[in-house]
C-alpha cells in the first residue's frame, strides 16, 4: 500500500486503514475471504451480529495462527439490544461467537432501536417493524461507554450517523465516538459529514466504498480512463485509491480471492485523476443502502430520531 497503513483514533488505538468488510458473506464464504484476507496482508476485518457470520469468522482468525494483537477487529450492536441493560450482553455474544476476549472497535450499528426479540427484524402486530420509541441512542451509546472500562473493547464508535445525530450524541456523551462508518463512494461522497466528522476527530469508515452489488460505479467512463493509465488497474483500485486520498478507511466486501487480494493493492492518484473523480461525485448523490423506508423511521435526513413522550 503507498498511504499511510493506519490512523490514530481520538483514544490513542490504532485502527488499520484498509479491511476487510464482510456484509452479505454468507457464513460458509467469508471463512475462506477471512483467510485469503488475512493471508494477503489484512489486520482489520469488519463484521456485524446481524451479518450472522461472526462465528465463521471467528474460526478463520483462529485458524489464521495470526497473534490477536496483530489484528483489529470491529463489530456492532444490533438494533434488537439498544436496551441499556442488553448492551453488555449483546457484546458478550459477539465476542462468544467470535472465540474472542475483547474487540477493537464496537460500533453501534445504526441510530434506531428495535423492541427486543430472538428475532432481528421484529414485526408488531400489524406487520411493521417493532420500533422501541422508549430508548434514544444517547442511553445505548451510555452503555456502551462502559463497555470499555470492562476492557471488552478497546475503542467505540457509531454507525449510520448524520450530521445532526452526531452532534447531539456529541453534547451528552462522556467518550467521543473513535468511528463513524458509513456508506461512502463517488455516488454519495459524503463531504459535509466527513468534514463535520474531521472538525470533531471522530475519523471516517466507508463501507460500500464500491457501491453495493453490480453498482454502476464500477463501469463510469472516469473510474475505466483512470484504471486504464495505471497499468490496467482494477476499477476497485482506483474507488479505494480516492477512498483513502480522502482520509478515509476503507472495508470493501469481497469473497473471490483474486479480488480480495487485488483491491489490497492501492495507489496514489494523480492530482487530475483525484480531481476528476471529486467531479464525478459533485453530481447528484445516489443513496444505495436506506433501510428508511422499510422501517418508517427518518435515518438520514438531518434529523434527530426522537423517543415518543
Amino acid at each position: 500500500m503507498s498511504f499511510k497503513s493506519t490512523v490514530t483514533l481520538n483514544n490513542g488505538v490504532v485502527k488499520p486503514m484498509f479491511g476487510l468488510g464482510t456484509w452479505q458473506s454468507k457464513p460458509n464464504e467469508v471463512y475462506n475471504a477471512v483467510l485469503t484476507a488475512l493471508k494477503a496482508g489484512y489486520t482489520h476485518i469488519d463484521t456485524a451480529y446481524v451479518y450472522r457470520n461472526e462465528k465463521e469468522i471467528g474460526q478463520a482468525i483462529k485458524d489464521s495462527g495470526i497473534p490477536r494483537q496483530q489484528l483489529f477487529i470491529t463489530t456492532k450492536l444490533w438494533n434488537t439490544s439498544h436496551q441499556p441493560d442488553l448492551v453488555e450482553k449483546a457484546l458478550d455474544a459477539s465476542l462468544a461467537n467470535l472465540q474472542l476476549d475483547y474487540i477493537d472497535l464496537y460500533l453501534m450499528h445504526w441510530p434506531v432501536a428495535f423492541k427486543p426479540s430472538k428475532y432481528n427484524i421484529p414485526k408488531d402486530e400489524n406487520g411493521n417493524i417493532a420500533i422501541d420509541h422508549s430508548v434514544h441512542f444517547v442511553d445505548t451509546y451510555a452503555s456502551m461507554e462502559k463497555l470499555i472500562q470492562s476492557g471488552k473493547v478497546r475503542a467505540i464508535g457509531v454507525s449510520n450517523f448524520s450530521i445532526r445525530n452526531l452532534e447531539h450524541l456529541l453534547n451528552h456523551c462522556k467518550i467521543p465516538p473513535a468511528v463513524n462508518q458509513v456508506e461512502i463512494h463517488p455516488y454519495l461522497p459524503q463531504s459535509d459529514l466527513i468534514k463535520y466528522c474531521q472538525q470533531h476527530n471522530v475519523h471516517v469508515t466507508a463501507y460500500s466504498p464500491l457501491g453495493s452489488t453490480d453498482s454502476p460505479i464500477m463501469q463510469e467512463p472516469t473510474v475505466l480512463n483512470i484504471a486504464k493509465k495505471h497499468n490496467n488497474a482494477t476499477p476497485a483500485q482506483v474507488l479505494l485509491s480516492w477512498g483513502l486520498q480522502r482520509g478515509l478507511s476503507v472495508i470493501p466486501k469481497s469473497v473471490t480471492p483474486s479480488r480480495i487480494i487485488s483491491n489490497f493493492h492501492v495507489f496514489k492518484l494523480e492530482k487530475d485523476e483525484f480531481e476528476a473523480l471529486e467531479r464525478l461525485a459533485s453530481q447528484e448523490s445516489k443513496r444505495l443502502i436506506d433501510p428508511s423506508p422499510f422501517w418508517g423511521v427518518d435515518i438520514y435526513n438531518d434529523a434527530i430520531i426522537k423517543p415518543k413522550l
